[in-house]
């Protein structure tokens, strides 16, 4: 039999209590999800989940990474499917508002995030995944234009303003997943919005 070292270990309680806090603070929300109840939710306990993260707020911020990790993802695998950049930037848009459909990733990312963490953390993690990738889109599809370096600020304008206008199309996207949110029928509504999401896109091109 192979042991597995330390650092294996340790990596697998982390994934476990990551894995159950997205699913418990998806359903429940943060205010009514308790680290123990986490804890207990992954198999381990409640000692283990402060070994690993120190407080309630870490490890909502370690949910919150691994929802904007999924979603750039399938962001990603959508636009790659496509035939052109505008296409794929369109695809990209339309599969973020699809992802609003699920409640977990609307309560984490778009109801519990910025009053958890803050405005600023927030962006700076979206920054780092679903801005990245939509900042990446929009240089594809906008001719010429060069998108800011990974170290560059939230909101620079050092690209010629390319980041600021990926942050506008986001902030647009992501009140579209609150009207989805806040829909009777968010399925049936899903079309329309994303047909709206195409029009302010539409603005955009050269």
């Amino acid at each position: 039999m192979i042991r597995r070292t330390q650092a294996e270990r340790s990596d697998e309680t982390t994934g476990r209590l990551v894995r159950a806090a997205r699913e418990l603070f998806g359903a429940h929300g943060y205010a009514l999800t308790s680290i123990d109840a986490v804890a207990a939710a992954a198999g381990v306990t409640k000692g283990a989940a402060y070994h690993h993260f120190n407080g309630k707020v870490a490890l909502f911020r370690a949910a919150f990474v691994g929802e904007q990790e999924e979603v750039a993802a399938a962001v990603e695998r959508a636009a790659l499917s496509e035939p052109d950049p505008w296409a794929a930037l369109r695809r990209g848009c339309r599969t973020f508002l699809e992802r609003c459909l699920d409640p977990g990733f609307r309560q984490i990312v778009l109801l519990d995030a910025p009053s958890v963490l803050g405005w600023e953390t927030v962006r700076e993690i979206e920054y780092a995944h679903t801005l990245r990738v939509l900042l990446t889109g929009l240089h594809l599809a906008t001719a010429g234009e060069q998108p800011a370096g990974p170290d560059a600020a939230v909101g620079d304008l050092a690209d010629g303003g390319l980041s600021m206008r990926a942050q506008l199309v986001f902030g647009a996207l992501c009140e579209g997943g609150m009207l989805l949110a806040r829909s009777a029928d968010p399925a049936a509504d899903l079309p329309r919005l994303a047909a709206e999401a195409d029009r302010f896109l539409a603005a955009l091109r050269p």
